[in-house]
């Protein structure tokens, strides 16, 4: 009888070892995670950023006035006067 006690001691010891060495490991690789949660929104934020900066920037160069003034300066494009027109009708739009 006193045998069996011993070795449910020993049991019970053990897994009360084995139960706090799992406890210490998992908070230690919780914190790992929760570090990299961190990292990772932070680089979320910078994209955030940047997207709207580039956001902004695009609706800056794309304005109609820009591409107006690129277009007759720096391609010499410029808008058709009425004589450069030619308009073709289509004689099967009817039928």
């Amino acid at each position: 009888m006193m045998r069996s006690g011993f070795w449910l001691v020993g049991v019970l010891t053990l897994a009360v070892i084995v139960s706090a060495v799992a406890m210490v490991y998992i908070k230690y690789e919780t914190r790992l995670h929760f570090g990299r949660l961190q990292d990772l929104r932070a680089q979320r934020d910078a994209i955030d950023i940047e997207w709207n900066r580039l956001r902004l920037e695009e609706a800056a160069l794309s304005t109609h006035v820009r591409v107006e003034r690129k277009a007759r300066y720096e391609l010499n494009m410029f808008a058709p006067r009425f004589s450069d027109v030619l308009f073709i009708e289509d004689g099967s739009h009817g039928r």
